[in-house]
């Protein structure tokens, strides 16, 4: 069970936009919301997630520190309304409800940079876990209109541009398959940081997929000969970590 005083010391300073189409459900989560964060704006659609967040950046000059959004919404769904926000802001964090029937639209999710999904009907300990989690992430995250472009420079000529889900190296596209997908944008999302196996076989089984530790290392394998040497790093008995050009 999670601390509540421990999630309010990272969201009680946080603004977060909330977009649910069933009455109900966003009504009684707006509820929990309020008792975390600052702000907390509700809708009831994509369009109207839209206009929200539009009218949040003209007030404030800044943007949500989180956007949490299920997919299945009425003028706009979940996942043209991700594409529009990461176009205003390629480093604003969301978090994607999915319901079991949700699963076509995982990978294109996934491709456009989604790291955490909650599951409906909603666990409300795994809802805070997530809301935790961006929390703190948000606390080192600059909401200001002047947010960077998540672009990892590996090398001079090969970037990992977060927001398509795309290896490029002098201007051409690497293809890359699903699963090297997921693990790059596992890895990228703290450039540095050391992820060991069970945190890459849970981020799997988030998005309803299967990677055991034999088939980590089978995958590291091939995706190293995709990626520049020294960038995607292995430290014996704890982990992977991605080294950016700046960081050598």
């Amino acid at each position: 069970m999670l601390n509540s005083k421990e999630i309010l010391k990272y969201t009680k300073n946080l603004s977060i936009l909330f977009a649910e189409d069933h009455d109900d459900l966003r009504q009684s989560t707006t509820e929990i919301l309020k008792s975390f964060f600052k702000r907390v704006d509700s809708v009831s659609d994509g369009k109207s997630a839209l206009l929200k967040y539009k009218e949040y950046q003209e007030e404030t000059s800044s943007y949500y520190d989180i956007v949490l959004s299920d997919i299945q919404m009425p003028n706009i769904n979940g996942v043209e309304l991700t594409s529009k926000l990461y176009e205003i802001n390629p480093s604003q964090l969301l978090i994607i409800l999915s319901a079991h029937d949700d699963t076509k639209y995982l990978l294109p999710l996934i491709n456009l940079g989604i790291e955490q999904f909650v599951k409906k009907p909603i666990d409300y300990q795994e809802l805070l876990r997530a809301l935790l989690n961006s929390s703190k992430k948000a606390n080192q995250t600059p909401t200001s209109s002047q947010a960077v472009s998540p672009n990892i420079q590996l090398s001079t000529d090969v970037v990992f541009d977060r927001v398509n889900s795309s290896l490029i190296e002098n201007g051409k596209t690497i293809y890359l398959t699903k699963y090297e997908i997921i693990f790059m944008q596992l890895l990228s999302s703290k450039i540095g940081k050391i992820y060991s196996n069970e945190d890459i076989a849970k981020k799997y089984e988030e998005l309803q997929e299967s990677l055991d530790i034999q088939n980590i290392r089978k995958l590291v394998s091939k995706l190293r000969k995709k990626l520049p040497a020294n960038s995607l790093e292995s430290i014996y008995g704890v982990g992977y970590r991605i080294i950016s050009l700046t960081q050598e």
